[in-house]
């Protein structure tokens, strides 16, 4: 009762097997039964806070069983003293492990990311992360409200500044740190904030590439998109008549959600690998549930609100539950498999790969490998945007990745003299072709 009371609830059956053998209760004993289960529940000293549950009785095939629906409860219970919790058929003492702080987290009402930090201001933000965040606005329209306001009332209207309900003091939020402001304030607040991005193909003992990011959200997200495009083939993918990145699709996607929906109260290190058949994510996680997700009967919930609607604004989140169906739509594209999406204090992606996806190739005569000639995480990137449009313009991809003008122009000839990308046609009407 307590484990599953403190879990996502149950159901427990008198008078039946554990394999499903219906034997029954002496009908002369039903009502004991259910008067000694009422009156335990409601004894402090076995549970605590009671519990208030009506036991059912049945009958089936001549048989009697009784019936206990436990719902799940904002509350988190003891029994005899003790906090259990429930793992698969087993009912785990809790009371002296560090699972229990995630157990009360999961129990709150409100969002640990709201927590605010009266001792620091709008000024203490990056105004260049959030001059891009007004630039990537663009994605959803031409003339999103953001372009005309101020730093602070992108904040405010954003729910990244607050009034603490306990000292009635203002200030800016743990979300407005983790998404605006420089790494050696994030650090003060929030010292476990990590992401660890491993490629581990060929060094299965170790790992073949990895890269630590401990930085804001928004670089956050480029660093690791940037990691899958280093080490992914961005295979030929057709979308009805359209050729399209089904892996930048879903890197969008399973990094997006790793970074929106974790748990920053919990110093569990968020993971994100590329092994040869698969890609998995991991990220502490304040669950409303456990197990394995279904796409037929999945039912999302917001776990970071304002740190999902600053990604929805900036265009890299779409609404709530999308992201999951596109992973499903994209990885069948690129890899003929289906994604999972594992529920628990540990969420799980895991989106299976083909040998292709890995495999150290490429058409271009150039060089012999990709890694050799594009080891630049810039040249990546430049690469993918302009595999989506050749016609883009160097002003058009300084801005979007963030990079000065003449860091993009320098880059590019350096590009265009190993033959990677050529310019075909004139400054204003031409595009770029890619050799690679």
């Amino acid at each position: 009762m307590c484990s599953f009371s403190n879990k996502e609830g149950g159901h427990i059956f008198l008078g039946v097997r554990d394999n499903g053998e219906i034997i029954g209760i002496q009908k002369d004993r039903v009502a004991q039964m259910k008067k000694n289960f009422v009156t335990a529940i409601n004894n402090r000293n076995k549970i605590n806070p009671p519990l208030y549950i009506l036991p059912l009785e049945y009958e089936y095939d001549g048989k009697t069983i009784i019936y206990i629906h436990i719902p799940f409860s904002q509350s988190v219970y003891r029994c005899g003293g003790k906090i259990f919790d429930r793992n698969f058929d087993s009912d785990i003492d809790i009371t002296d492990n560090e699972i229990v702080y995630r157990l009360y987290a999961r129990k709150q009402d409100t969002y640990y990311v709201n927590k605010v930090y009266p001792v620091f201001s709008v000024s203490d933000m990056r105004h260049d992360l959030l001059d891009r965040a007004r630039k990537m606005t663009k994605a959803r329209t031409d003339n999103h409200p953001w372009l005309h306001i101020t730093d602070e009332e992108i904040l405010r209207s954003s729910g990244l500044i607050l009034t603490d309900p306990l000292t009635g003091r203002e200030g800016i939020t743990l979300a407005a740190i983790l998404l605006f402001s420089p790494d050696n304030l994030i650090l003060s607040v929030l010292a476990h904030h990590k992401t660890d991005a491993i490629f581990r193909v060929y060094n299965k003992d170790r790992y073949d590439d990895r890269d630590v990011i401990i930085t804001n959200l928004l670089d956050s997200y480029n660093r690791l998109v940037a990691f899958g495009v280093k080490h992914l083939n961005d295979l030929f993918v057709m979308e009805g008549l359209q050729s399209i990145s089904a892996r930048d699709k879903i890197l969008r996607e399973i990094v997006t959600n790793s970074l929106a929906h974790r748990d920053y109260s919990s110093a569990y290190v968020a993971k994100f690998v590329i092994e040869k058949n698969r890609i998995f994510t991991e990220n502490s996680n304040r669950s409303h549930g456990f197990g394995e997700l279904k796409l037929t009967s999945f039912e999302p919930f917001p776990k970071n609100p304002p740190i999902s609607k600053v990604f929805r604004e900036i265009g890299l989140a779409d609404e709530l539950g999308s992201g999951m169906r596109n992973t499903f739509k994209y990885t069948k594209l690129y890899s003929g498999a289906e994604p999972t999406f594992s529920e628990g204090d540990i969420f799980r992606i895991v989106v299976p790969l083909n040998e292709a996806a890995t495999a150290t190739v490429g058409p271009s005569k150039v060089t012999e490998s990709l890694d050799d000639t594009l080891d630049d995480t810039l040249e990546l990137n430049i690469l993918s945007f302009l595999r989506k449009n050749p016609r883009l313009r160097q002003q058009e991809l300084s801005e979007r990745l963030s990079v000065s003008l003449s860091t993009i122009k320098r880059t590019m000839i350096g590009m265009a003299e190993r033959n990677i990308i050529e310019r075909k046609g004139g400054k204003r009407h031409g595009y770029w072709e890619i050799h690679v």
